[in-house]
């Protein structure tokens, strides 16, 4: 499971805003969202966020075993 929780840190840190995110590098509202509820992403989005931050991918998102993963 891809979990968010360090994409929170990460604008913790460097003190940006969602509000910045959407209305400053047009990053859409309903990304934020999915974000928010755990949703995946797009790797162009992600690239998108890295870049804005100026920032790795394992600042954006981790993988996180969980029994609730498809069985492969």
């Amino acid at each position: 499971m891809i979990v968010y929780e360090p994409f929170w840190r990460t604008l913790k840190a460097k003190k940006i805003s969602t509000y910045y995110l959407i209305y400053k590098c047009n990053i859409s509202s309903s990304t934020i969202g999915r974000i928010r509820k755990g949703q995946p992403l797009t790797t162009t989005t992600i690239n998108d966020l890295c870049r804005i931050l100026n920032c790795r991918i394992e600042e954006i998102a981790q993988y996180v075993p969980s029994d609730a993963d498809q069985t492969l």
